[in-house]
């Protein structure tokens, strides 16, 4: 509520920071996340738990289009969903993790640089910080919970953690353009559309 200084008088206004148009496209690109987390498969079998999958694009998409804290809200309500219907709260805290370092820096970037070129800047930095925020998360996380000896994790880096991230990091980085590009009009603020 906010006063009208010629009035003097209480009257009614939305002092919300996300609008209802807002909050439903997070709602549907979060559900949409949650189905795409459930097609996942590995595609090295020497590590058969890194799986892949594309529940990053909804999440990166609103990211694009309202900032890095709506897609980061989306992307961990996603894995938080998947956990609570799967019971693997080791893969939401993987999955939390990878929604930070990826989706975080393409949508700081994104919105500091509102161009074509700032979004691929944006995602390539974004893959970068996920194959070695993964990294270092597979190397800590995997021991501790899953019961690897570190030596065991390590050995994987180059042959099968290091290439599943740079696959995952350009699969979505790729889907994202074209997606965020095929919708941005529908979805974007009016005040982001000239340039993006």
């Amino acid at each position: 509520m906010s006063i009208d200084a010629r009035a003097n008088t209480p009257t009614l206004q939305n002092e919300n920071r996300w609008s209802t148009k807002q909050l439903v496209v997070m709602a549907l690109m979060c559900a949409l996340a949650l189905l795409l987390s459930f097609i996942e498969f590995p595609i090295f079998p020497s590590a058969s738990f890194l799986k892949l999958d594309v529940s990053l694009v909804p999440s990166t998409v609103v990211g694009f289009a309202y900032g890095a804290g709506p897609g980061l809200v989306v992307g961990l309500a996603c894995a938080v969903a998947h956990a609570a219907i799967t019971g693997n709260w080791v893969g939401c805290l993987m999955s939390c993790i990878v929604a930070i370092v990826y989706i975080v820096p393409a949508a700081l970037i994104y919105a500091r640089m509102h161009t074509l070129k700032g979004g691929i800047i944006g995602l390539v930095v974004a893959t970068v910080c996920l194959i070695v925020g993964i990294i270092i998360a597979n190397l800590v996380i995997d021991p501790l919970f899953y019961g690897m000896p570190f030596e065991a994790v390590a050995a994987l880096v180059v042959p099968a953690i290091l290439p599943f991230n740079v696959i995952k990091g350009v699969l979505v980085s790729v889907l994202v353009m074209l997606v965020y590009k095929a919708i941005s009009n529908l979805i974007t603020p009016a005040k982001k559309q000239a340039k993006a």
